[in-house]
């Protein structure tokens, strides 16, 4: 812990040290310092770990949107170091503050309806505040992948090849014909062109990742959101896909309520619900896909590997409802 000491400063130091779980590629630690804080070391894999086209950089990236989101006035762990490069025997690594809370995930079955109409209207209040985050190009923010452009459409298209492309790397057997995959982002070129500007999109909001507290009132609050390494620039329907675990939110009153409240602007027409079943797609496709470099086996890999050519199949039906192909 020499480099989080000197990090640190003032004679602060690291007294323990926990692993934390749920993450499923890079490796986090909760710290205790002699001065009583509690921080969040992450450190990346190390050189070499196989992983899709996109991970690369994600501490970066994750430390970017921490950032954006501060400044959006959200709760969101504090940056305080980033080392991109590492030091002698050591890999990229961040270290952040640590945000109180307890995971929704964990509170499923303890929250009434009310909690979480409650909490489905701070969730879309919340995913309209990131929204407002403007990147300077579309797509991932690292530049070594390479998946990044101009505008919206040539940025997706460079972001779903480049995993249609690790699945042929790692010889994962898609859910459907890689050639009608590949010509999904042309043949919605047109409704992909309706996002002009590039949003700050976490991607990854789901229960796991959001922080409840108990309020004044007893009742549970939307306090933080974790783990931004997922984060890229591009259409804000895109944060949708991420909440899905929780149901579809542009079918939740509460949740369309409480993004209305931030953007009242705020619908899904047609173009929209294209462009949602194209990211549903991608999403299910990420977790195949990853399955491969990531080793998963026994029961989980077993539904990973079923839902996601469940939901492929179904995005693909709803697109095709909306623009049947010749």
């Amino acid at each position: 812990m020499e480099r989080v000491d000197a990090v640190l400063g003032d004679g602060v130091k690291v007294v323990s040290e926990v692993s934390m779980s749920g993450g499923l590629y890079n490796a986090a630690r909760m710290l205790e310092l002699t001065d009583g804080r509690r921080l969040v070391l992450k450190c990346a894999p190390p050189p070499g770990t196989p992983g899709l086209a996109h991970e690369r950089g994600l501490l970066g990236t994750e430390r970017l949107f921490h950032a954006l989101a501060a400044d959006a006035g959200l709760t969101v762990p504090q940056v305080l170091h980033h080392d991109p490069d590492g030091d002698a025997g050591t890999r990229e690594w961040l270290l952040l503050g640590y945000v109180e809370g307890t995971t929704w995930d964990s509170l499923r079955e303890q929250l009434t309806d009310a909690d979480r109409a409650r909490l489905r209207r701070s969730l879309g209040a919340w995913a309209a505040g990131v929204a407002r985050a403007t990147g300077e190009r579309y797509g991932y923010p690292q530049a070594e992948p390479g998946l990044s452009a101009g505008d919206w459409p040539a940025a997706f298209a460079a972001m779903f090849g480049a995993l249609l492309a690790d699945a042929d790397r790692y010889g994962v057997e898609l859910p459907a014909p890689v050639e009608e995959l590949r010509a999904l982002p042309e043949r919605f070129a047109a409704a992909l062109a309706e996002v002009r500007r590039p949003a700050l999109v976490h991607f990854d909001a789901w229960e796991g990742n959001l922080l409840l507290t108990p309020g004044p009132d007893g009742a549970w609050e939307l306090t933080g959101v974790i783990d931004g390494e997922r984060a890229f620039f591009g259409d804000p329907l895109a944060e949708l896909v991420g909440l899905d675990p929780l149901g579809a939110a542009e079918l939740d009153e509460d949740f369309v309520s409480g993004y209305r409240s931030v953007d009242p602007a705020f619908a899904v027409d047609d173009a929209g619900r294209a462009r949602l079943a194209l990211y549903r797609t991608y999403l299910a496709l990420i977790m195949r896909i990853e399955s491969a470099p990531r080793a998963y086996t026994g029961d989980f890999a077993d539904w990973v590997r079923t839902w996601s050519a469940e939901r492929v199949t179904e995005q693909l039906a709803v697109l095709d409802a909306l623009s049947p192909r010749p």
